[in-house]
């Protein structure tokens, strides 16, 4: 009963409001009004306050006519960049929704924001009787997950939570993913003039090298992995490079193995540095906690139970990447991530297949029917 032009056609209005990290206040109007039309109480919280954004997470309840569990289901509305001006194109031979290649599409994750909609309206168009509903819309998801980290909780009494943000097709339930490490190391050496007297400097990029020489990197294990993405410094080709700046990461499913790899990467990097006479600054933050739903858990059960409604087999699995449904894991809303199928995400590659989209919402709809 999904009304499927409808659905593509939010979507595609939804891409092309600009809606970058920290940015989404516009976004967040359209979609106040467009809950308020369906009948949902929404409010937004002051998530943008404490983040330093320009607006909060909008949060919604479709109140219910019938006892069952309260489900929340969740996508961020903000887009990595490039997504200034994203001009999708739909792809009928192929049955796709794409960008027109000098931007992301913005699928990651206004599907899952368009979805949500459209089986929202699907369940009050139908009469369908449901328990009590709760809807986020967060902020900044990307880079930080700041609009899951300042959610005013208050707010919220859901027994479950659906984030509509992983990559596979509807039937993924993800119910394991990892911790993270930020890490941000400066590497203080000294200036010389790199031709008349070099010695006489201490060049940060050597300290760095024989850090990362010695560390162990990408790939740990199974469960575990570390990588220096970012590295800023130098002045001149003729001055020994006196200042450098690293931003590194490390992952891992177990806490304890992430504890053993983020010091053993600091740790390589005060050896070097004091091999060479360096000083060296290192700020460790834990980004966010590791999750994991069992397989019989009853959220996952539910899950499965509506998947098998739509003749689709729910397949558990984990990731290598953190979401909100971390975030939502650390604060007491037991919660899984779903898949609703956008391919590339975070390319100018990236596109969505219009039958997972679809799917996505027959998904949200079936899960409220379960509950």
């Amino acid at each position: 009963m999904i009304n499927k032009q409808r659905l593509i056609d939010e979507f595609l209005e939804l891409v092309q409001i600009d809606s970058p990290s920290s940015k989404e206040g516009k976004v967040a109007q359209v979609l106040v009004k467009k809950l308020e039309e369906i009948g949902c109480e929404v409010i937004i919280d002051d998530a943008g306050t404490k983040a330093g954004g320009e607006t909060g997470n909008v949060i919604a309840t479709l109140k219910g006519n019938r006892e069952g569990k309260t489900l929340l289901f969740s996508s961020h509305m903000d887009t990595v960049s490039p997504g200034i001006g994203i001009k999708p194109i739909i792809d009928e031979a192929n049955g796709i929704i794409k960008s027109d290649g000098t931007t992301v599409l913005g699928s990651d994750d206004k599907a899952g924001i368009a979805a949500i909609l459209e089986a929202l309206r699907n369940i009050k168009e139908n009469n369908v009787d449901h328990a009590d509903i709760q809807v986020v819309f967060s902020i900044w998801e990307e880079g930080g997950l700041f609009g899951a980290k300042y959610l005013d909780y208050s707010k919220l009494n859901a027994d479950f939570a659906f984030v509509l943000d992983s990559g596979g097709s509807p039937g993924e339930i993800i119910v394991q993913a990892p911790a993270q490490d930020a890490i941000k190391v400066t590497i203080t050496g000294k200036p010389a003039h790199a031709g008349l007297e070099p010695e006489n400097g201490i060049s940060s990029i050597m300290v760095a090298s024989r850090a990362i020489e010695n560390m162990k990197l990408l790939r740990i294990d199974e469960e575990t992995t570390a990588n220096i993405g970012i590295v800023k410094g130098g002045i001149a080709t003729n001055i020994v490079m006196p200042e450098l700046e690293i931003a590194a990461e490390a992952r891992s499913l177990s806490e304890e193995k992430l504890d053993v790899q983020t010091n053993h990467m600091v740790e390589t990097f005060k050896k070097a540095a004091e091999e060479f006479g360096a000083k060296i600054d290192i700020e460790v933050n834990r980004a966010y906690a590791p999750f994991t739903i069992e397989e019989n858990d009853e959220i996952v059960q539910l899950a499965k139970k509506a998947f098998s409604n739509m003749n689709v087999e729910g397949k558990t699995g984990s990731t290598g990447g953190g979401s909100d449904t971390n975030i939502l894991n650390k604060n007491g809303v037991k919660a899984v991530n779903l898949g609703i199928g956008m391919k590339n995400a975070h390319t100018l590659e990236e596109y969505i297949a219009i039958e997972d989209l679809v799917n996505s919402a027959i998904m949200v709809g079936e899960l409220i029917k379960e509950a």
